[in-house]
């Protein structure tokens, strides 16, 4: 095999006979720079002989195109050691090199390494060994990682606290006797007088060379081993400016005969104070860091450490890793309560602000599901445990804010290219100035040279563009969970600002999704109540929310409901029964015209029933029109608000139900919705998104049931009521904790506010840099006479990283108008 080309091993699902064989081998062997592909159906999978840096993702394009998969999993890593984005896209780069790697997606403000690659094709050692060669520490992401993180971030604080007073300690003797005289008149003077130029000179160098090779050795360590394997960073630019500074002035010191006549100058200061005000920008910087995680840091201390658990009629209170499903568990009043499950002794009022931002408490009794991390007020209650560990709610939130907080937006693309290169940029831009100065420079051009050298160094640190993204997705996705709203799917941030039009499902979602019979009408001949007998027996069959308000109508009259038999569902148009004996047809008006019935009897009435927003159906006994009805579902409280809201915002709000024309546009005036897609069945929802997009652009979908979860997938951002089901939720990419419709203007909103943060955060790094690299370099000096001198270099740029973080660290103030 040539020393260009590696093996891997692909696997692959669904093949089932050799024709399958054959259609992956083909699709494999088509993608360029694979050299062979052989496919086993026994082991399912393929074994490939490739070109080294051939994507992995590229063959599994091809396999899925062929209609295959190849199963991928997720792992985590924590990183240590990372200091600007040019880090962390020297550890995406290792981890991708490596085969089966499909993605890898690095969070400097997280510390945290997302890895998606093919099921088994890497193990985690692997991962972690890539890393540690790269120069920085990795483990694998568990509890006890977690626990270590923890206490690894609070060590580098006390650390970096430490190293900064040390460093100060030292540095200002230096800026005293060196710059000293610049804020004090005749001070140069009495230093010359007292000490000397050389013992003041051999003073500064001891302190400085205590300061560098002392608190400073954190940079000589990771910047100078970084800078030999090729891969230069932010240590690295640091090192090189306060060795180049403490190197030249060393040489002045004890061998400036070395030197040209007039540059025998020191600028210990200039190392020195390089150093404590990097230190100092580290710290603050590492200190706000520590608030952007405290989302995750409130959700985790809301997991009670203990339960009371209830058996064979005692109580015990244990650790809630050993309660299990079924238990019974005791909350008494007052007391977070521990697990999810069903009460099933008591009643109470449950605060579940933790879950859905809203103060207000909730009545909980006999059947009521509870959540655990909410806090029982009143009452006592005897909760039977229906989820724990990972499966509780509590957990998935984490877990899901957790995922949004490591996301990657696609605005992240243009600073990874640009942090990419910045660091040899910035390196051969310092040498060029060093150059220039030496050859172009005014006398002492070497000293010039050294010190616009050293500036261009220190001043072009990409720890802002680093930062940038990462810590506004943090805090803000943080803060939104706080207000009930979860990103599943960071990238979600981003594509909300780009919406145009908020697309709602009818029932459920804006209204309470519980109808009510309101109206009944049969024809002449017929009878009410053996009518809405016959109606509510077939309906009793059916789940849809308007059987249960037909079979509710038929036990307050107190019915007697016939035997049912041949009971079927039309989709999206109604049912059909025998019902004692008879044939009873139930649905949209669409239904009974596919039977080819006549309606024309029921025509004008049920015009008028769907003026008044009602929703009109149609019963035919034994093939003849009997009956029109109308039930009426009661729009949501926070329903006009919403959309009043929504509207304020600049979006297009639009409805889409199964309703006809009539009815939907007589909501759609009440509630001030400016589009409807009416008739609509539950396959196709996702064909009136495509209207709606192509009317009005990028188009968000809003919904809770089962039936919504192609149109949740299909809209380029779908929101799940989070008290809707569990797969319209693992559809969308936003999850709204609670019911009311407020919280959807109030994700729009959040996401707004993070993306102007952070186009904030990317200005001011990519400002800063354009801006102060040409100062650094001396530009300004033929017009102006000015220099940047390193040491308010380094200030600069720490306050670049600090500006970055604590703008980040606004969003935890968010409030929704």
């Amino acid at each position: 095999m040539s020393t260009n080309t590696t093996e891997l091993r692909l696997p692959i699902e669904g093949m089932s006979c050799a024709s399958c064989v054959s259609r992956v081998e083909k699709a494999l062997n088509g993608v360029q720079g694979v050299h062979s592909a052989s496919v086993n159906l026994a082991s399912g999978s393929a074994e490939l002989v490739l070109d080294k840096g051939l994507a992995t993702a590229e063959l599994v394009a091809a396999v899925e195109k062929a209609g295959y998969r190849s199963p991928v999993e997720k792992t985590e890593l924590v990183i240590g050691g990372m200091s600007c984005a040019s880090c962390t896209g020297r550890v995406e780069k290792v981890l991708s090199r490596l085969p089966g790697v499909l993605s890898a997606n690095v969070n400097l403000a997280a510390g945290r390494a997302y890895v998606a690659l093919l099921s088994g094709s890497q193990d985690i050692n692997a991962l972690i060994t890539v890393v540690e060669k790269a120069g920085f520490s990795a483990e694998a992401v568990d509890e006890q990682s977690e626990n270590n993180e923890s206490d690894e971030r609070n060590r580098e604080l006390v650390s970096l606290k430490r190293s900064l007073l040390l460093s100060a300690l030292l540095t200002l003797p230096v800026f005293v006797l060196e710059m000293g005289s610049h804020f004090v008149p005749g001070m140069h003077a009495w230093v010359e007088r007292t000490l000397g130029q050389s013992l003041n000179w051999q003073l500064q160098f001891v302190l400085a060379t205590l300061v560098l090779f002392g608190p400073g050795l954190l940079f000589l360590k990771k910047g100078l081993p970084a800078l030999l394997r090729g891969a230069p960073e932010m240590n690295s630019l640091v090192a090189l400016g306060g060795l180049a500074a403490w190197g030249y002035s060393t040489v002045a010191t004890f061998s400036g005969h070395w030197l040209p006549e007039g540059s025998r100058q020191v600028y210990f200061e200039a190392a020195a104070v390089i150093v404590t005000l990097i230190l100092l920008g580290r710290f603050l910087e590492a200190r706000a860091k520590g608030r952007t995680g405290e989302a995750i840091k409130k959700l985790l201390s809301l997991q009670a450490p203990t339960a009371r658990v209830e058996k064979n009629g005692s109580t015990e209170d244990i650790p809630l890793k050993r309660v299990k499903v079924k238990d019974h568990v005791r909350v008494r009043p007052g007391e977070r309560i521990p697990v999810d499950g069903t009460v099933i002794d008591g009643s109470s009022w449950v605060d579940e602000s933790m879950l859905t931002g809203e103060p207000a408490p909730v009545a909980k009794g006999e059947g009521d599901e509870v959540t655990g991390g909410t806090v029982n007020n009143k009452g006592s209650l005897l909760v039977e445990v229906t989820q724990v560990g990972k499966q509780t709610r509590l957990a998935q939130i984490i877990r899901m804010v957790e995922q949004a907080q490591g996301a990657k937006l696609p605005i992240q693309a243009l600073v990874d290219k640009v942090t990419g290169v910045f660091v040899p940029v910035v390196m051969s831009l310092a040498l060029l100035t060093f150059v220039l100065w030496w050859w172009q420079g005014p006398a002492p051009a070497l000293s010039f040279a050294l010190v616009n050298g050293v500036a261009v160094l220190i001043i072009a640190c990409p720890c802002a563009m680093g930062l940038a993204t990462p810590t506004s997705i943090m805090v803000g996705t943080g803060r939104a969970a706080e207000l009930g709203v979860l990103f599943r799917k960071g990238e979600a941030l981003q594509g909300l600002r780009a919406v145009k039009v908020i697309a709602f499902d009818k029932t459920g979602t804006l209204t309470e999704g519980k109808p009510e019979l309101t109206d009944l009408h049969v024809s002449s001949g017929q009878d009410q109540d053996r009518v809405l007998a016959l109606i509510a027996a077939v309906e009793q069959r059916s789940e849809h929310p308007i059987a249960e308000a037909l079979m509710a109508a038929a036990q307050e009259r107190n019915l007697n409901l016939p035997e049912v038999s041949e009971f079927d569902t039309v989709t999206g148009m109604g049912v059909t029964a025998k019902a004692g004996g008879m044939r009873v047809n139930v649905g949209a008006d669409r239904y009974l015209k596919s039977l080819n019935m006549d309606l024309s009897e029921f025509t004008n009435l049920a015009s008028q029933l769907a003026g008044e927003g009602k929703t009109p159906l149609y019963a035919a006994i034994d093939g003849k029109p009997a009956a029109v009805l109308a039930v009426a579902d009661r729009v949501k409280e926070g329903t006009p608000a919403a959309i009043a809201a929504l509207h304020e915002q600049g979006l297009k709000v639009a409805m889409i139900t199964g309703d006809n024309a009539g009815t939907a546009n007589a909501i759609a005036r009440q509630l001030g919705i400016d589009a409807v897609e009416a008739e609509v069945m539950p396959d196709g929802k996702v064909a009136a998104l495509a209207h709606l997009r192509k009317q009005h652009g990028a188009v968000a979908f809003v919904g809770d049931g089962i039936n919504d979860a192609p149109a949740l997938a299909a809209a380029d951002v779908g929101l799940a009521i989070g008290t809707g089901t569990d797969i319209a939720i693992e559809a969308a990419q936003v999850v709204l904790m609670r019911g009311d419709l407020r919280a959807v203007p109030q994700a729009l909103a959040i996401s707004r506010a993070t993306l102007r943060n952070i186009r904030q955060n990317l200005f001011w790094a990519f400002a800063y840099n354009v801006c102060l690299i040409p100062v650094a370099a001396g530009v300004l000096y033929p017009a102006f006479g000015l220099l940047l001198s390193p040491m308010l270099a380094a200030g600069a740029m720490a306050l670049s990283s600090v500006f970055v973080v604590s703008n980040a660290l606004r969003l935890k103030r968010f409030r929704s108008t």
